[in-house]
């Protein structure tokens, strides 16, 4: 027998995920210089990283013949504090896309059912198909969760309800005030995923800690890779009820968080003038590629998180052709969107350079 025939069936028709493509392979590719190409495709924080995660994780590197702790003490201690929660509140993952994963360890069985917006991150469905259970897709309403529609698709067999606010890819949000309706209408067979992955980019985000407190059936989930800048070092958490915190530590792998990457998210926790430098530029960066799309006559969707969606026709060959001019943006096929684009955030200089190859390619 083949390893493919030996392979359990979820795992011979699970999809594969496609990242944004690094630019030294694109430089290789295409045979440019590395140093003039910009990437605009995996919404990374195009302003850096904390100068003070920086020093602590030079720090913690000094010390790397140390295993990391392996209960993440004192970055549960420091998320606790922030939140005002118990430190048994938290689970830390490599990335808060593993945090998705250990959710489907607990939770989900052959025959359950997920719900989720349709387009939404492609995780969510990654990770349900490979638990053998069933994606249940509500497609959105203007490019925002509609949460009555998602509500509507609860059956019995649903166990997870994953909503992202903002959302990824259309970088649309939904009130507080829907967020807390919705989980309150859950049956109890239900958990409600928050994915707050971009929630820092928001002036006023929304707090969902009571809805733990009355006893939900919720966790929200943000990370380390987005405004923080720690893409690198994978580093995201949950917070929930302690019962569901424990019963996704048990299902953790040991050392899951390298002790580089717990050094520099509990130093940039207190960075907070760098989180807000870092919200500031990012709303003049959305501005002026809004305003650049508008001077070229694309659509686009107004966005909050750092990243804008627009059309452009055939999404794909535009990639193509702005990957040659040195601009590597992601291409919304795999989402069911084939004639969008989905451009990260830059600099000043690089938000520039991708509206000055946009247009040339366009007009």
């Amino acid at each position: 027998m083949t390893f493919e025939e030996l392979a359990k069936p979820e795992v011979r028709s699970q999809p594969v995920y496609e990242p944004g493509k690094p630019i030294e392979d694109v430089a290789r590719e295409l045979g440019l210089d590395p140093a003039t190409i910009i990437k605009l495709a995996s919404n990374e924080n195009a302003f850096g990283t904390s100068p003070l995660a920086i020093a602590a994780a030079q720090e913690a590197l000094g010390r790397s013949e140390m295993y990391p702790d392996g209960g993440c003490y004192r970055l549960r201690e420091k998320l606790a504090k922030k939140w005002q929660l118990a430190p048994d509140q938290f689970v830390i993952g490599n990335g808060s896309n593993e945090i998705l994963e250990l959710l489907g360890h607990v939770f989900l069985r052959p025959g359950d059912e997920v719900v989720m917006g349709n387009p939404a991150f492609i995780v969510y469905k990654l990770v349900t198909l490979l638990f053998g259970a069933k994606p249940v897709e509500v497609p959105l309403i203007d490019h925002r969760h509609d949460l009555d529609r998602l509500a509507d698709a609860v059956t019995e067999k649903t166990r997870l309800v994953f909503v992202p606010s903002p959302n990824n890819p259309t970088g649309t949000a939904n009130t507080e005030d829907e967020l807390r309706a919705f989980a309150r209408r859950m049956p109890e067979h239900v958990i409600v995923v928050f994915d707050e992955a971009y929630a820092e980019y928001l002036e006023s985000p929304s707090d969902l800690r009571p809805l733990i407190s009355e006893g939900c059936k919720v966790i929200c989930l943000r990370t380390f890779s987005k405004i923080y800048g720690l893409a690198a070092l994978r580093v995201g958490y949950g917070y929930a009820s302690s019962e569901l915190a424990t019963l996704l530590n048990r299902v953790r792998q040991p050392f899951n968080i390298n002790a580089i990457a717990q050094a520099a998210a509990v130093a940039a926790l207190d960075d907070e003038a760098f989180v807000s430098k870092c919200r500031e530029r990012n709303l003049a960066g959305l501005q002026q590629l809004v305003v650049g799309f508008d001077a070229i006559g694309l659509t686009y969707v107004p966005s909050v998180a750092n990243f804008v969606l627009t059309k452009v026709g055939d999404g794909l060959q535009i990639f193509h052709e702005l990957q040659t001019r040195g601009v590597i943006v992601r291409p919304m096929g795999p989402y069911g969107m084939p004639e969008w684009l989905r451009i990260t955030v830059g600099s000043h200089q690089q938000n520039e350079m991708a509206l000055r190859e946009l247009t040339a390619i366009t007009q």
